[in-house]
């Protein structure tokens, strides 16, 4: 569902240059080709992404770390990859997802190596922030090439198999990983990642299909001024919000900090902490699936993505303050819940993209996950800093971390508002380009 808006965007462009060349009806290339290599490295992606959450109370012993560090070495894969989103946009059109995406994954394996030889923060930050850059391309760069390989009836379910494999990704990040750990020690494991990253990226690049591209692409000035009028627009800066804490702190969270609260807070040794993760990583899976089968219907029936939004929103943050006021002891069910509801959090990606013309769509969507990836790297590192500065003032371990919980989940509920607040400024945005979206995919088809 994230990849709607910039998929339908793409898949007029390029229906319509086959069009006006005269060019015949082109049969899509074999699954295997084109979707397989873009889902084994979005594996890859979300397992880096959620590795920490089971390494990171590793390292921390190991390395002797503060919680301030700890957040920054890990919260360096987001800032780095969120950075990399706005230039992204402009080298998939110009180059196409194949040589982008394995150009870009040889540098997740130079950073996998990086972190697994590197003896202190500096290192495991930088080979952290290598494999964000390296693996920032993996969801755009497969919505990108689904929407030249398959016609529009088709990106729902394939954006799912996505999907899919980033939260098989996500799970294997989790028990998976703290079984690894009892044979063998993190530096082999992300040794053996990085040569399994090189491996993707040859698959990839000697695999999948290549794209046509307009011959004369649009000018990188009239880009950047299609990326200025994003940031200028209310209903752009209506999602952020949400998009930074409710998107952006589940990540945090996800990624290193579920894990602390485990430990620290619930005191549970690392295999119950592992069980967690692996059922709310499921439970996320399961939630990605469910809004994949059930959105188009109730799209039909008047139930768009914002209101999924409106009502998804409130009830993780709710579990979130269940798990931070420990109301119950059955602390499993609480975490798969947090994991399925957040999954709504993906939807604010077409909520955003609507209001803006269908030649805009890419960029609302590579702009906001800007500020979602960027807001990650804040959440990550300052719930970190914020546990070190209250632990500094004498609070003790276990309520600093119910501090920084209780502070996001303020801060997503004052984002829900401001959502709800905003929503009637983007209605008439959206009306006027729902029907130009209707045109020009009259005009791709016919």
């Amino acid at each position: 569902n994230v990849a709607t808006a910039p998929a339908r965007a793409a898949v007029a462009q390029s229906a319509t240059v086959r069009h006006t060349c005269g060019m015949p009806p082109r049969a899509p290339p074999p699954w295997t080709r084109a979707v397989l290599p873009f889902a084994g490295a979005y594996f890859l992606s979300y397992l880096f992404r959620t590795a920490n959450g089971v390494i990171g109370p590793v390292l921390r012993d190991e390395l002797s770390l503060s919680a301030s560090a700890i957040g920054l070495l890990t919260a360096a894969y987001f800032l780095a990859f969120g950075l990399a989103q706005l230039p992204l946009g402009v080298l998939l059109d110009r180059f196409g997802a194949r040589r982008v995406e394995s150009a870009l994954l040889l540098a997740a394996a130079a950073g996998a190596g990086v972190f697994a030889a590197s003896p202190g923060v500096a290192g495991l930050a930088a080979g952290r922030a290598l494999v964000g850059l390296g693996v920032s391309s993996c969801f755009m760069g497969a919505l990108k090439s689904f929407s030249w390989a398959y016609g529009p009836e088709r990106q729902a379910s394939l954006t799912g198999w996505i999907m899919t494999a980033g939260g098989l990704g996500a799970i294997t990040s989790s028990q998976p990983m703290e079984l690894a750990l009892r044979f063998t020690g993190w530096r082999q494991i992300f040794g053996a990642l990085a040569v399994a990253t090189a491996v993707a990226s040859a698959w990839l690049f000697l695999r999948a299909p290549d794209e046509e591209r307009a011959a004369a692409p649009e000018r990188l000035s009239a880009q950047w001024r299609g990326v200025g009028t994003i940031f200028r627009s209310a209903s752009f800066w209506r999602c952020v919000p949400l998009g930074v804490t409710f998107t952006g702190g589940f990540m945090a969270v996800q990624g290193l900090w579920a894990s602390e609260w485990l430990l620290v807070v619930n005191g549970y040794g690392r295999d119950v902490m592992a069980r967690h993760l692996t059922g709310m990583n499921v439970a996320m899976l399961c939630g990605y699936l469910a809004v994949g089968l059930v959105a188009t219907s109730l799209a039909r029936r008047g139930i768009g993505t914002g209101h999924l939004v409106g009502a998804g929103a409130p009830a993780a943050i709710a579990t979130l303050v269940l798990i931070v006021t420990e109301a119950t002891p059955h602390t499993g069910v609480l975490w798969a819940a947090l994991g399925a509801f957040t999954c709504s959090g993906t939807l604010l990606y077409p909520v955003n993209s609507r209001p803006f013309p269908v030649e805009l769509a890419g960029r609302a969507s590579t702009a906001l996950n800007v500020t979602v990836f960027v807001g990650a790297f804040a959440i990550q590192w300052g719930m970190g800093a914020g546990i070190d500065a209250l632990r500094a003032r004498g609070m003790g371990t276990a309520d600093a971390h119910r501090a920084v919980f209780w502070a996001l989940a303020v801060a997503q509920a004052l984002a829900w508002a401001w959502f709800l607040a905003l929503a009637r400024t983007t209605r008439a945005a959206e009306a006027r380009n729902a029907a130009a979206r209707r045109d020009t995919r009259a005009e791709a088809t016919g």
